[in-house]
């Protein structure tokens, strides 16, 4: 029989160096002759609890008890129970004699008695958290009871250990049997160590040892009677000393008073059952109770249950008890997010969480979680992610953006929502300054070039503005090659006026990238059209920026004559004094003046009707109330939506090697083509602005220029791409004069053009058209479009 017993505790061992685990300092208290140590794994380090039980005598009672526990430990498994993982016993040698001892090994816990000292929980926070603790150990009791047919037999405050979540769970199984009250012929003690038990925590019958009355009592009248002497020593904070003690109810909570009574009866059968307790008590009814139990059965709610409660939840973690919300509470939320049983508002929940954290533990808790969301198709969970993404981004390290988070946020860019595209445009604020030269030039580009040409004004607006942000981050090559075109070709004829202004802001911020020909030729031409614009804002911030280009052609003009030409040619906003906060433009400057006319094509000079448009304080970036936040739904709002388009393979301004394969995208895409939007008719003040922004510039070298028409810009793009970024739409110089075209907008009146004076002359001669027929001159017929009537004269002939 010993040595079935030792097979069942799992064999001998040579000592503690034989036992997996390394086996560290003790907690001061402990379930009877038991010892409780804390311990790690050999293995992988991780923390466990280790059991410790010797005897002297191999025959000992408080041994066969022990090995009792080991079994009834190692076979019933619930979650309020404590894990079993591993146990042994030893036999050692010494000169008295033989020393048997029995170890153990369980998930990491301490003491009842010790957590509630180290927690040092006062008032209704501490009423919540016994609640919570007495709740769980109820329903391991119900389990046993009444699912298990099992009766504990010694329920008090040293059988109860709570892990590192805070849960309580229940252990000291050594008096553990089955409850044969059915069985007429059983003879005998229930309980065969049921003299392990403290006198102080027996029932009446039980110290009476009067098993007859024991078995006509219900399974759960011992074990009802423990968790009254348990609900005693919690509240009143010390060891029961006697029976009698059980009277003083002065420190029990009235809510709980009537079923502490009730579980102390001295007639068995008028016992509280514990599942009673839990269903019925007033007691347990408390926010933290009814939210960890919420968290727990969280796969069975509903979307719209999921939905209000984690919308609640921010709010209701500043009550509940700061210790519980963090380790009980926060690993419920990770997990619910990461395996998608929660809903995106649980996001917010998390992340306030998480700022209570230190940065290391962030690190590890935090970060994990939101890396993982980031691969999620929810695009309720993707929004959530960007608008939060200023409380997290920082704490991303380089690497993981560029490799992991950038390539599932770049799909944002060609989303069909437009709340997505814009949240994505945001982000790279924070994003951009980590990813690596060949995301930042051979991706990010690529999305910018599309979303100049995007049908929301506010997107394109703050296409531009995150442009002039990130401007730093570009190697000097792409810059030449990019900002130039990207603020005037796109932002200064945009028919969206913050648009328009965003791009000499941009400029004007940049300017330190630009040398002196670039200014004088490229830049000062295209804004100083912009000095009639429609709109006031605009007007305003294109007399700066001239006066502030001015400032720098005119200190290179006195460096060139004072013999300084080293950096003559290069001077930029570094050297202007007064300007040093200029590259802070998109953070604090940006203030929308729309118009209705602004946020569609302009229709008529005079209307100044306003619209309601915001600035995000935190981004620099705008919004519009086509942008505004709606509440975005996990799967039903965007589940039918088209696939979005891939992004071409050139960034807009010209080609780039990024590994990207071109055949699948096509090379229309971007910005290789300059046309502006297919809108209505303009105003005539902007038709004539937008007139005079293709009139020819004239360059430095003696030779006539030619005018920035579709066609000119595509015959220098078929030259080579590759020699230039933005070749496709940057004002080439000319190698030879060239014949100017007219240039017609739609809307704009020859005889009102301001520029018409300084343009320059008609061609004296006209191209002779090419002829399509045998004769010289003749003019080929228009094809006709439909179906052609054939006359017939007769049926016996055709004509």
């Amino acid at each position: 029989m010993f040595n079935f017993l030792k097979g069942v505790v799992g064999g001998s061992g040579g000592g503690q160096k034989d036992l997996p685990y390394n086996i560290g300092d003790p907690y001061p208290s402990a379930w009877s002759s038991w010892s409780h140590f804390r311990g790690t794994s050999k293995d992988d380090g991780s923390p466990v609890s280790i059991f410790s039980l010797s005897g002297s005598n191999p025959q000992d009672g408080r041994l066969a008890a022990g090995r009792n526990g080991v079994k009834r430990l190692r076979t019933v498994r619930h979650p309020n129970i404590l894990s079993f993982l591993y146990s042994t016993e030893v036999e050692t040698v010494d000169g008295s004699g033989t020393k048997v001892t029995i170890y153990i090994v369980t998930e990491p816990a301490m003491p009842l008695s010790e957590k509630i000292k180290e927690l040092s929980l006062e008032g209704t926070q501490r009423d919540e958290y016994y609640a919570w603790g007495l709740h769980q150990i109820a329903k391991a009791v119900s389990f046993l009871n009444n699912d298990c047919k099992l009766v504990h037999g010694n329920v008090c405050l040293e059988s109860v250990v709570v892990t590192q979540t805070l849960d309580w769970k229940l252990h000291a199984f050594d008096v553990l049997s089955e409850y044969d009250g059915t069985s007429g012929t059983a003879t005998g003690p229930m309980l065969p160590y049921e003299w392990l038990v403290g006198s102080q925590y027996k029932s009446v019958e039980l110290a009476k040892s009067d098993w007859v009355a024991i078995r006509k009592s219900p399974p759960w009248a011992i074990d009802s009677w423990g968790l009254g002497c348990l609900i005693y020593e919690i509240f009143s904070g010390m060891k029961l000393g006697k029976t009698e003690e059980l009277r003083n109810t002065a420190s029990i909570p009235k809510s709980l008073l009537p079923d502490y009574q009730r579980l102390l009866s001295s007639t068995p059968s008028r016992r509280l059952n514990a599942s009673k307790l839990i269903e019925n008590s007033e007691y347990f009814q408390n926010k933290l109770v009814d939210t960890i139990h919420f968290m727990e059965i969280l796969s069975l709610k509903d979307s719209v249950e999921k939905d209000t409660f984690f919308r609640k939840l921010p709010n209701l973690t500043e009550q509940l008890p700061r210790q519980i919300v963090l380790k009980k509470l926060f690993p419920l939320l990770t997990s619910a997010l990461e395996y998608g049983s929660a809903a995106a508002p649980a996001l917010t929940a998390l992340l306030k969480i998480g700022s209570w954290l230190s940065a290391e533990e962030y690190t590890l808790k935090v970060l994990p979680t939101i890396i993982k969301l980031f691969a999620s198709n929810d695009r309720a969970i993707r929004v959530a992610l960007l608008q939060h993404i200023d409380q997290y981004g920082e704490s991303l390290s380089a690497r993981v953006v560029d490799e992991q988070v950038y390539p599932h946020v770049a799909t944002g860019f060609v989303d069909t929502s437009s709340i997505l595209r814009e949240l994505t445009l945001k982000s790279m604020l924070i994003m951009a300054p980590k990813l690596s030269q060949r995301n930042l030039s051979g991706s990010l580009l690529k999305y910018l070039s599309k979303l100049q040409f995007d049908e929301e004004p506010a997107i394109r607006t703050n296409t531009t503005i995150l442009l002039g942000n990130i401007a730093s981050f570009l190697n000097d090559g792409t810059r030449k090659r990019v900002l130039i075109n990207a603020f005037t070709v796109r932002a200064l004829r945009d028919t969206f006026s913050p648009a328009r202004g965003a791009g000499v802001m941009a400029l004007c911020a940049t300017s330190s990238y630009y040398d002196t020909t670039e200014i004088a030729t490229r830049i000062l031409p295209n804004i100083v059209v912009l000095t009639i614009d429609p709109d006031s804002d605009v007007r305003s911030k294109v007399f700066q920026a001239v006066d502030q280009f001015m400032q720098i052609l005119k200190q290179s003009n006195e460096k060139s004559n004072a013999g300084d030409t080293a950096h003559a040619g290069s001077l930029g906003l570094a050297s202007m004094p007064g300007n040093a906060g200029l590259l802070e433009w998109a953070m604090s400057s940006l203030t929308l003046k729309g118009k209705p006319s602004d946020q569609a094509p302009i229709a008529a000079s005079n209307s100044v009707r306003p619209v309601t448009t915001t600035t995000a304080a935190s981004s620099g970036l705008i919004e519009t109330p086509s942008m505004a936040p709606v509440r975005v739904s996990s799967s039903s709002d965007f589940a039918d939506a088209p696939a979005p388009p891939s992004p071409t393979s050139t960034d807009g301004w010209g080609e780039i090697e990024n590994g990207i394969h071109e055949e699948q995208y096509s090379d229309k895409d971007g910005w290789d083509d300059i046309e502006p939007l297919e809108e209505p008719k303009p105003s005539s003040v902007l038709a004539n602005i937008q007139a005079a922004q293709k009139r020819p510039v004239s360059q430095p070298k003696p030779q006539a220029t030619s005018l920035r028409s579709k066609s000119t810009v595509k015959a220098v793009a078929t030259k080579d791409e590759d020699d230039d970024l933005w070749g496709s739409i940057a004002v080439p110089t000319p190698k030879i004069a060239s014949k100017s075209l007219k240039v017609k907008t739609s809307g704009a009146v020859e005889d009102d053009d301001p520029w018409a004076a300084i343009a320059a002359p008609p061609p004296t001669t006209k191209a002779k058209p090419l002829s399509a027929g045998r004769g010289r001159g003749t003019k080929a017929a228009a094809p006709k479009l439909g179906a052609q009537r054939i006359n017939r004269t007769s049926s016996s002939g055709m004509q």
